[in-house]
């Protein structure tokens, strides 16, 4: 059984804190092996910082599950962390850095079934050089290492009560209306059908579009958007026989009775569609990656430097991270051919 591959991510963040904390309850919670990649000295110390119990074991991808019940095995960068818990600096981004990389070899030759990314620090990375804007970005960038375009990647938060699609992510809402187009719209909704269908098994995923105005735009009456820009994209994607409804309104989009009749739900901007995905599940929502060639899954959280080294961090995102990543690769169909 190949492992999954965890980053180590801002080591003055709460990410060693979780992978060593759910190692310690590997048993207790069913914990999916992993390969920790980082530095095994610097989690050792964390471990002994935390009280607690840890055996760390020098591993590679061949080791790290039949290492997992004794050791948390840990794959050496060659690279030292120094962080202090909760006080970031530009030094740890390099060893941020090199764990993604390495993470994306052990996945791209085989070694490892998916990529879990413990969280980084944006302005910690842009502080040390990272030229990349986030994780999504780089891996894209990774995935395309061998030569060819790199994929586009969607951004999906996923808990069991609610999976969520942003199309345009993290730009200011004066800018939405004027990114948003039909072509992003259908692009967006095409990568999230066809890995509903591929990953999640779900072999005619339900897609629902919220309008980009309050009730959807009333007819046009408060905007165009709706009518010029996300009905068409509607009406494009179910030409090609996917299954998308909308534009909805929002504000009636999230309840209990409404979320039966969809399988993930696409917003036109950030909050939209995120408000509700956290306020149903803050803590066990994960953030996954759709549109590469391999899975990848995140704790939808950042670094929270103010827990880190305290004990107090809950590991319940990471948890369902690793977990979902595991069901994924389990449920994985082949890619039909073009």
């Amino acid at each position: 059984m190949r492992p999954l591959a965890l980053t180590l991510g801002e080591p003055a963040g709460i990410g060693p804190d979780l992978a060593l904390l759910l190692w310690t309850e590997r048993e207790t919670l069913g914990v999916p092996p992993f390969l920790m990649v980082g530095d095994p000295v610097f989690l050792a110390v964390r471990a002994r910082l935390l009280n607690l119990p840890v055996q760390i074991a020098n591993a590679d991808a061949r080791s790290a599950t039949s290492l997992f019940p004794q050791a948390l095995p840990v794959l050496p960068l060659g690279i030292g962390a120094a962080a202090t818990p909760g006080k970031p600096g530009p030094g740890s981004a390099a060893i941020a850095k090199a764990a993604i990389k390495r993470a994306v070899e052990l996945v791209q030759t085989g070694e490892a079934s998916a990529i879990v990314t413990n969280p980084i620090s944006k302005a910690v990375m842009h502080a040390g050089g990272f030229a990349f804007p986030g994780h999504t970005e780089y891996l894209a960038h990774l995935a395309a290492s061998g030569g060819g375009r790199p994929p586009r990647p969607v951004m999906l938060i996923w808990s069991e009560r609610l999976s969520v699609v942003p199309v345009t992510i993290h730009i200011p809402i004066a800018d939405v209306p004027r990114l948003l187009t039909a072509d992003l719209i259908v692009d967006t909704a095409r990568i999230v059908a066809r890995d509903f269908a591929r990953r999640f098994g779900i072999a005619a995923p339900r897609l629902a579009l919220c309008g980009l105005n309050p009730h959807a735009g009333e007819g046009g009456m408060l905007g165009l958007e709706d009518e010029i820009v996300v009905k068409p994209a509607i009406e494009r994607l179910r030409a090609e026989g996917i299954s998308a409804t909308g534009p909805h309104p929002a504000d009636t989009l999230f309840h209990s009775d409404a979320r039966k009749r969809y399988d993930v739900a696409l917003g036109m901007y950030h909050d939209q569609v995120l408000i509700p995905a956290k306020t149903l599940a803050f803590d066990r929502a994960v953030n996954v990656t759709l549109g590469l060639p391999f899975v990848r899954t995140s704790p939808d959280h950042g670094t929270a430097f103010d827990l880190a080294g305290t004990g107090k961090a809950n590991p319940a995102s990471l948890l369902a991270a690793l977990r979902l990543a595991q069901r994924l690769v389990q449920a994985e169909a082949p890619v039909a051919a073009a």
